[in-house]
């Protein structure tokens, strides 16, 4: 499946954290920033939760809902959670199918070597459903989520 401005995102139900289905449906009328990344309390997932956390008022001011994805399971999920006080839900997407689904698992390259791994990227998602922005390589972890807040208040 390919992501692209202005088509529906992929409907998707994964577990979060405490084991509730979490689907796209329960987002309809708020705008959905899903965030994927490789592995909890690792430095540069951390960093950029702690961004998603600091601005989740702003967030929340622009009737949008953070969601973070990731393979972990819901007892990492939840040890991340507490270690860092973030105040949304993480998925968990063991089975990497939603992570497929939007183009954030597939062949990277680290430090020269070739493997299959989650891509750091992320979806911007109206209240309809549709995808205002897709972040298909994050570079910068820690800047990412300015970079999403101010996405926006462009819109």
């Amino acid at each position: 499946m390919t992501i692209t401005v202005g088509q529906k995102a992929p409907a998707f139900s994964l577990p979060d954290q405490d084991g509730n289905q979490i689907s796209l449906e329960n987002f309809r009328g708020q705008n959905l920033v899903l965030y994927f990344y490789p592995k909890d309390d690792t430095p540069g997932c951390t960093k950029q939760a702690q961004g998603f956390r600091d601005l989740n008022s702003e967030f929340e001011t622009r009737n949008t809902v953070v969601i973070g994805v990731s393979p972990d399971g819901a007892e990492s999920h939840n040890d991340f959670i507490c270690k860092y006080e973030l105040p949304f839900i993480l998925l968990c997407d063991e089975d990497k199918v939603v992570l497929a689904d939007y183009e954030a698992w597939g062949e990277r390259v680290r430090f020269g070597k070739r493997s299959m791994g989650v891509i750091r990227s992320a979806v911007l998602i109206d209240g309809e459903g549709i995808v205002r922005n897709h972040w298909s390589k994050i570079a910068d972890a820690g800047a990412h989520p300015q970079e999403v807040l101010n996405s926006l208040s462009d819109e």
